[in-house]
């Protein structure tokens, strides 16, 4: 039999991870290629994909982690459309007709779904029957699965859209987002604090551990309400903003403070050192959690 083959794509906001890996998941080449415009990146990726299955065999399937908004519903007719985007020239590109020359079902998800899942599967997740990934970068936001599954509605969760407390006396920067101006993505994505500040956050800059506090109560508001919502059994945090030294650390301490022994339970333990986690894959999870979609199908 010839050999078979699974695509995967984690499609970031400045990258996209390519790779091709055997049917048991066995990673067999891969690339990454810069997120221009659609009409740039996708044809590249067509690309990548044909030459790569020339070497290594047909491809039977794809999966997807994406950043959004995008439709992942696949009852939809749009299931792999992008939908109004606050990143320009996506909005109505479409991974369906991109990929519609291998003739190859597709499993999309949210980004933070694929990272999350690939947590799940073989990293700081693995043990939980509940787990909150949430990513820190160009976006903010988060998959939650539960038994291996995403936890959303009609469509994903949008959490790096949430209101948060913006005390403008401390920080009158407005904000980034296009949408909301300062929701939680507007005030401590990886844009906003370059837009705030002219840089992102590194350890010897003037004022370094206040940006550091400041960037950690934003990001705690959604780590506590992750837990008042879902009782996840971990929260992992990845992503570029989050490793900024201290971080993760100030992050633990906020929001150990906000649920202020409300909510008490072993997996809570003291400081929330093991309970709020880094990825144990570190930049890769996003690519396996794509890979395990892909063999899904």
């Amino acid at each position: 039999m010839p050999n078979r083959t699974i695509a995967a794509v984690e499609a970031g906001g400045t990258k996209f991870i390519l790779a091709l890996a055997d049917e048991a998941g066995t990673l067999l080449e891969r690339s990454r290629i810069d997120t221009a415009a659609p009409d740039v990146t996708l044809p590249a990726a067509v690309r990548f994909f044909a030459e790569a299955s020339a070497r290594h065999g047909r491809i039977v399937a794809f999966g997807i982690g994406s950043f959004g908004p995008i439709e992942t519903d696949p009852r939809s007719p749009d299931y792999g459309r992008f939908k109004p985007n606050p990143k320009p020239g996506w909005a109505g590109a479409s991974f369906a007709e991109a990929f519609a020359g291998f003739d190859a079902p597709i499993v999309l998800d949210t980004d933070v779904n694929a990272a999350a899942l690939g947590e799940w599967l073989h990293g700081a997740g693995q043990g939980c029957e509940t787990v909150a990934y949430t990513t820190v970068g160009t976006g903010i936001g988060s998959g939650i699965l539960r038994g291996g599954e995403p936890v959303g509605g009609f469509a994903p969760p949008e959490t790096g859209h949430i209101p948060v407390p913006h005390d403008r006396g401390e920080d009158d920067f407005d904000g980034v987002c296009p949408f909301h101006g300062d929701c939680l993505e507007g005030l401590a994505s990886g844009p906003a604090i370059a837009a705030r500040w002219g840089a992102q956050l590194a350890s010897g800059q003037e004022g370094y551990e206040q940006r550091v506090g400041l960037i950690a109560r934003y990001l705690a508001s959604l780590a506590t309400t992750l837990i008042l919502l879902h009782t996840p059994d971990r929260l992992i945090f990845g992503g570029g903003v989050m490793k900024a030294p201290g971080l993760l650390d100030a992050l633990r301490r906020e929001t150990e403070a906000r649920v202020a022994g409300y909510v008490t339970h072993p997996r809570l333990d003291p400081g929330l050192r093991t309970y709020i986690a880094a990825p144990d894959l570190g930049d890769e999870a996003g690519i396996r959690g794509a890979i395990a979609l892909g063999r899904r199908a």
